[in-house]
């Protein structure tokens, strides 16, 4: 597990490079096993906003947010689906994210 300031710097890095990258126009109005993908990017979004806002102790309704997104990210549900280069790593670095968010920061 990442030291605090690790943690935090991690978060911040992801967070800008997600903020720098466009939403992949292929998934705009798509759903992934059930999972609508817009939806799914604004969740862990308003959970790493809400993060990096309250210094690391977000409330206990983004904490479930936050760990309900990563299992749909890592069940074989979405990710495994996605077949476009930008696809996939746009997703992943949402799922660091929200996993990051997930962690208590030490």
């Amino acid at each position: 597990m990442p030291e605090a300031s690790e943690h935090r710097t991690a978060l911040t890095d992801l967070w800008r490079a997600h903020m720098a990258a466009p939403f992949p126009p292929g998934l705009r109005g798509a759903e992934r096993a059930g999972i609508d993908m817009v939806l799914l990017d604004a969740s862990i979004a308003g959970c790493v906003s809400s993060w990096l806002d309250r210094d690391g102790s977000p409330d206990t309704r983004r904490l479930k947010i936050a760990d309900r997104c990563v299992l749909d990210l890592d069940l074989d549900l979405v990710l495994p689906l996605l077949t476009e280069t930008e696809e996939i790593a746009y997703f992943r670095r949402l799922r660091r994210m929200a996993a990051l968010v997930s962690l208590p920061e030490n």
